[in-house]
């Protein structure tokens, strides 16, 4: 409420392209995002990383082992089109991509409970952060991991060790942005 009168919703595209422009320009990007999903198995959540990958503006999305590819029409249901925004490349061997997103000036960053990991709003993040993302089972392989410059993980209150895998690259993403090399104090 605002003066006493309830908001309404914003309904127009229009209306929802003008607030998220306002917030960008007042915010801007932090940092260069990209995401590498090793070996995942479901195209449920390649379709929901696409949508994440897109709200964060990020620059790539690299699919590595079994992971379903567009156009899988899984994908295609849960992305709703974003999967058509978002550059992605696939490749076939896991630590190949590992060592190429390093090429490339990214620092590997795992979301993974891994010795050494941080909690993910302590982590400093680099100006180019690929957050790597394990399958959904059996997390990320040892020859991912020895690639790493570091890890973060999702501390969790309740009885479970992890959120859905796209869900908690939404988290560390959105988070990595906005406090990453950030020039002001979040409120």
């Amino acid at each position: 409420m605002e003066d006493g009168r309830i908001q309404k919703t914003i309904q127009s595209k229009t209306g929802v392209r003008k607030l998220y422009k306002e917030f960008s320009e007042q915010w801007g990007a932090r940092i260069d995002l990209c995401f590498m999903l090793q070996d995942w198995d479901d195209p449920y959540n390649v379709g929901g990383l696409f949508r994440v990958a897109d709200a964060c503006g990020a620059s790539e999305m690299i699919l590595t082992g079994k992971t379903p590819c567009p156009p899988d029409p899984q994908i295609h249901v849960t992305s709703m089109g974003h999967h058509r925004r978002v550059k992605w490349s696939y490749e076939k061997h896991h630590e190949d991509a590992a060592i190429k997103i390093k090429e490339k000036g990214y620092s590997l960053v795992t979301v993974e409970i891994a010795e050494g990991a941080l909690p993910y709003f302590e982590f400093e993040w680099p100006q180019k952060t690929c957050l790597v993302l394990g399958n959904e089972s059996t997390g990320i392989y040892k020859s991912v991991m020895k690639h790493r410059d570091a890890a973060v993980y999702i501390p969790q209150f309740g009885k479970g060790r992890s959120l859905n895998v796209h869900v908690s690259a939404s988290v560390v993403a959105f988070h990595a942005l906005l406090v990453g090399k950030q020039e002001i104090i979040l409120p």
